[in-house]
């Protein structure tokens, strides 16, 4: 076989061909794998069965959650701060509060204080840095019921 060789296609060359594919291959791989534990921004549960005996209770949490009727929305102003609207949670004394997360760990995590500015109208105390962000909301009515959402802020 001398079709792009000058000499024969031996043995060594022929593993030298295998040996350097299955190299790269190997590499690759590593690489990828290094890449794919060492980015990874998810929420990993310490223990998958204690957390899926609480799974009913989280679907009854969210049930009565629905029954409050409120929906978010969020954006972020000039100033870094973040403007929060809670349609529905018209009535006094409501309270609200999250955590800003990274999508990809790559800056800390922020808790952030929301006061009231109007009617269904909140405004967070500090400003968050540029970029993108997940917003974990708490809020509560004055009555102590719980109610939570996740936005995304870009």
């Amino acid at each position: 076989m001398k079709a792009f060789t000058k000499g024969p296609l031996t043995g060594w060359h022929f593993t030298a061909i295998i040996v350097s594919f299955f190299a790269v291959v190997i590499t690759v791989n590593l690489i990828m794998a290094r890449f794919a534990t060492s980015t990874f921004g998810g929420v990993v549960v310490a223990n998958s069965y204690v957390a899926s005996q609480n799974y009913n209770k989280w679907l009854d949490a969210a049930e009565r959650q629905k029954t409050l009727g409120w929906a978010a929305t969020a954006r972020q102003q000039a100033d870094g701060r973040i403007a929060l609207t809670l349609a529905g949670a018209t009535e006094p004394g409501v309270t609200v509060a999250g955590v800003a997360r990274h999508p990809l760990g790559r800056q800390p995590d922020m808790a952030l204080r929301f006061v009231a500015t109007g009617p269904e109208q909140f405004t967070s105390e500090t400003p968050l840095a540029a970029g993108r962000w997940k917003l974990r909301i708490s809020a509560r009515n004055a009555a102590g019921q719980p109610w939570r959402a996740e936005l995304d802020i870009r």
